[in-house]
């Protein structure tokens, strides 16, 4: 059995407690090294194999996988974050079919609830955005069409922008053709690890203050007036209305 389990966004306590629990009993694991805090892996047991996949082809890590099966050994394929955003298992999920070996897929935090919390803010506030665009600035990996940077950006909305602070010159470029000049924006590096690091700003400033404090990976980039003070207040708390656990005082 491979379990695909979503590590969380690097604080070793934001494992969850099932994806723990498969990577303990693990008698073989692949991790990706790059994003991965090694921490996670630190109560795995001592005969485990453990594999980085960061130095791996997708063809090795499948072959490690295939082998463990035939071993009758359990496999915990353990992914940053929650493995259904740029996580890149679709393609290993889709091989274990071809070859009928069963697999299961534990949820993890997002990095982007992550950038949230550390935040301390909501995407999502009345009559300031009700919509969460999750994307990434086009680079080696071509966006499909209606799905450009400027594209999206015509919505306004929340934007959460995954990979891609390596090009934030021309990525405020092309937001700025869409959004107020005065946006906030928010760019968390290395979101819950010990050396996190956050960099606040507006679509004006935001490449500058990023260039100089040396980010040049591993962060995301959060956008929208989500970030500012402005709001209404819920429906769901307000004492003037009713649903279907409360009715309205008056």
């Amino acid at each position: 059995m491979v379990y695909f389990i979503g590590a969380g966004p690097g604080d070793p306590e934001l494992l969850t407690i099932k994806g723990k629990k498969m990577i303990d009993q693990a008698d073989v694991i692949i991790y990706a090294g790059s994003l991965v805090n090694r921490e996670i892996l630190k109560d795995a047991k001592p005969e485990a194999s453990i594999y980085n996949s960061a130095h791996m082809t997708l063809e090795e890590v499948l072959e490690v996988m295939q082998q463990a099966e035939a071993n009758n050994q359990m496999t915990a394929r353990v992914h940053t974050g929650d493995p259904a955003v740029f996580g890149a298992h679709r393609e290993q999920m889709d091989a274990l079919e071809r070859m009928g070996i069963s697999y299961e897929v534990i949820p993890g935090v997002s990095s982007f609830f992550a950038a949230a919390a550390a935040l301390k803010k909501e995407y999502t506030l009345p009559n300031v955005s009700q919509t969460v665009i999750l994307t990434r600035m086009e680079g080696r990996t071509p966006m499909p069409p209606k799905e450009k940077l400027s594209d999206l950006a015509k919505h306004n909305a929340t934007m959460v922008i995954f990979l891609s602070v390596g090009m934030i010159e021309p990525l405020v470029q092309e937001l700025k053709k869409e959004y107020r000049q005065d946006t906030p924006v928010a760019v968390v590096y290395k979101v819950s690890w010990e050396d996190q690091m956050i960099v606040r700003g507006t679509l004006t400033n935001i490449a500058q203050k990023v260039l100089q404090a040396g980010i040049k990976k591993t962060a995301l980039i959060v956008v929208g007036d989500f970030l500012g003070d402005e709001y209404e207040l819920s429906k769901l708390y307000d004492k003037t209305f009713s649903h279907e656990y409360r009715r309205a005082k008056r």
